[in-house]
C-alpha cells in the first residue's frame, strides 16, 4: 500500500495523515443538474455541510469544504470536472491533502440498487458508472472505498441517460431526506469506527 502512495504522490517522503479523510460526492456541476438522481453524491455532502456549517469554496477541480468530527478531519469534495472526469479531481486532492487510499470514500448513485438502499464497500467494480471508471483509470486500481446510493432502474429500454439525469419524483422527494441523512451518518461512521463496523451498521436493506 505504501508503494502505491509513493507512486501516487511521486515522492519518497509522503506521510499521509491517518486521521484525515477525503469524502468525494460524485455529480455534475450546474443548475440544470441540481436535484437529479445522478447528483445524489453532491446531496449527501450537502447534508454533511449543513450539519457542520461548512461553506464550500470553489477550488481546483472542485468545490471544497472541511470539518472535524471526533478528532478526525473530513475533507468534502464535489468535483466540477463533470462526472466522466471525476478521477482528475480525486487524484489531485488525494495528492494535495496527502490522503491514504483507504481514507478515500466515493459517494455515488447506483442503478443496480433499489431506491433508498445503501451499500458501503472497501473496493469493487465500476458497475458501469462512468465516474468510477475514470477514477479507476487515473488511480490505477479499484481498491478504494465507495458508498453507493440506490436510485433504482425504473425506466424503459434506452432511457437510462434521461433517468439518471432526471429529477427526483414527488414520491422519492418525500423520502430522500431520510436516505441522505442515513448516508451522511455512514460517512461519519466510516471515518470514526472503521469501514468494517460501518458496513455492518449502515448497509441498508
Amino acid at each position: 500500500m505504501f508503494s502505491f502512495i509513493k507512486r501516487l504522490f511521486n515522492t519518497e517522503e509522503v506521510e499521509p495523515d491517518p486521521m484525515k479523510y477525503l469524502i468525494v460526492g460524485l455529480g455534475n456541476p450546474g443548475e440544470e443538474y441540481d436535484e437529479t438522481r445522478h447528483n445524489v453524491g453532491f446531496e449527501v455532502l450537502d447534508n454533511l455541510a449543513k450539519r457542520y456549517d461548512v461553506k464550500f469554496e470553489d477550488d481546483s477541480h472542485g468545490w471544497l469544504g472541511e470539518f472535524k468530527h471526533k478528532g478526525r478531519t473530513f475533507v468534502l469534495l464535489k468535483p466540477t470536472t463533470f462526472m466522466n472526469l471525476s478521477g482528475k479531481a480525486v487524484r489531485y486532492w488525494m495528492t494535495k491533502k496527502k490522503i491514504n487510499p483507504e481514507n478515500l470514500l466515493i459517494v455515488l448513485d447506483d442503478l443496480n440498487l433499489d431506491y433508498g438502499k445503501t451499500r458501503l464497500r472497501p473496493k469493487g467494480s465500476d458497475g458501469g458508472h462512468n465516474g468510477l471508471k475514470n477514477i479507476d483509470q487515473l488511480l490505477g486500481n479499484n481498491k478504494y472505498p465507495r458508498l453507493r446510493i440506490g436510485i433504482g432502474a425504473d425506466f424503459y429500454k434506452g432511457q437510462q441517460v434521461n433517468y439518471v439525469l432526471g429529477k427526483w419524483t414527488k414520491k422519492e422527494w418525500e423520502t430522500l431526506p431520510d436516505i441522505l441523512a442515513h448516508a451522511a451518518e455512514c460517512v461519519l461512521a466510516f471515518g470514526t469506527i472503521g469501514i468494517g463496523r460501518a458496513m455492518s451498521d449502515y448497509n441498508k436493506k
